[in-house]
């Protein structure tokens, strides 16, 4: 029964890219000879990764900004620190990183977004690491304000992120309809650059989250973003992008008879899958292989919780003997203090837990774990 399930869905999914195609080339006619494309096939999307390095890397964000407005916005964008951080992931093996940026950026600046990102592109290039960048993020606080950001909570994990777009444009679809500029335009800018390996238009798009703003956020949020992720996507493949298009599943069962629809629209509208996951090693090979029925590369968007038994030791073996690529959350203990747990939001920790929740480095530069980034070292095969 399972097997025919994923029967329909590949069906499915193979109609909907035909279709799609169909469509946008159509609506296109005379106004444009370059049709818009449509979702890549298995086939295409294999022969894309196996010109493709193993990729493994980090979700990075410099340890001097609290959030993705820290990061880019001119009077705080730190090239200094970006480029001794990117440094030390390229001394360990890391040769992609996973990077977020904001709707506000654009709304606020756009030429100079633009301008900083082919700065931080240079920079990243000469350490010879290339960039997946995500547009959207459901996750934090739903009040973002461009400007300068507030100081981090003392012991709180990422207690200044930001979600992209925040909830009044959420809730608002002709404001959310505002930011098809945002998408279509950095992509348009960006989306033959060979320094860029992937989009990810949405982070955990249907994200709730209770533990931190449950009482202010939408109470049926997966209803407000199910459409707006899918025109997201139609807006992402509209501006002919050379690189993928992905948006991780991250939550609930995947299998086709209990997948929500938002997490199959996910998988249907990728051109490549990618997923999180926070588990044990048993948890993560059941994952992966509900995944690779859908016969395209996967890549493993977040992952590395030490106390959760998802750690580079445990989970960096599976994904290399399965070749699917691996982005850790947290490099750089900062000021998004990723290194605590995510708990610390209920109880704020007094001193540095032990084990570290995330992160690689200290803010000094060195390694938190020795072991670890030796263990990187090793399996990424980076030579001394």
């Amino acid at each position: 029964m399972i097997k025919h399930t994923w029967t329909l869905l590949l069906g499915a999914m193979t109609l909907f890219a035909c279709q799609s195609g169909q469509k946008k080339a159509a609506s296109a006619g005379n106004a444009d000879s370059t049709a818009t494309r449509t979702v890549w096939t298995a086939e295409q999307a294999n022969n894309w990764y196996k010109d493709q390095p193993w990729l493994v890397g980090a979700n990075y964000i410099t340890s001097s900004a609290i959030n993705q407005l820290e990061m880019w916005q001119a009077e705080t964008f730190d090239t200094a620190a970006i480029d001794k951080e990117l440094g030390l992931a390229a001394s360990i093996g890391m040769n992609t990183m996973r990077v977020f940026l904001h709707d506000l950026l654009y709304t606020q600046d756009p030429e100079g977004l633009f301008q900083r990102m082919e700065t931080f592109l240079g920079i990243a290039a000469k350490h010879n690491i290339r960039i997946m960048f995500v547009l959207f993020d459901s996750v934090w606080d739903p009040f973002p304000v461009a400007g300068k950001q507030r100081e981090p909570k003392p012991g709180v994990h990422n207690s200044g992120w930001v979600q992209s777009p925040g909830l009044k444009i959420l809730e608002d679809s002709a404001a959310f309809n505002k930011l098809e500029g945002y998408v279509t335009e950095t992509i348009k800018r960006f989306g033959k650059d060979k320094r860029v390996v992937c989009w990810d238009v949405w982070n955990e798009p249907d994200n709730p989250n209770k533990s931190a703003y449950g009482t202010v956020e939408l109470q049926n949020k997966a209803e407000y973003v199910l459409p707006k992720l899918k025109k997201t996507f139609e807006w992402a493949r509209a501006a002919n992008p050379e690189q993928p298009l992905t948006s991780g599943v991250w939550i609930g069962d995947w299998t086709p008879e209990k997948i929500s629809p938002i997490s199959q629209l996910m998988l249907e509208q990728s051109d490549i899958i990618s997923f999180h996951t926070y588990d044990d090693t048993t948890e993560v090979e059941k994952r992966i292989a509900i995944l690779q029925q859908l016969g395209k590369p996967l890549v493993c968007t977040e992952y590395m919780a030490r106390p959760r038994n998802s750690t580079f030791f445990a989970i960096l073996p599976i994904f290399k003997k399965h070749n699917i690529g691996a982005y850790n959350w947290g490099f750089a203990e900062g000021k998004s203090q990723t290194n605590y747990p995510w708990d610390s939001w209920q109880k704020p920790y007094k001193e540095e837990p032990k084990p570290w929740f995330h992160d690689v480095f200290r803010k000094n530069g060195e390694p938190y774990s020795k072991e670890e980034t030796e263990f990187i070292k090793s399996i990424t095969g980076k030579k001394s």
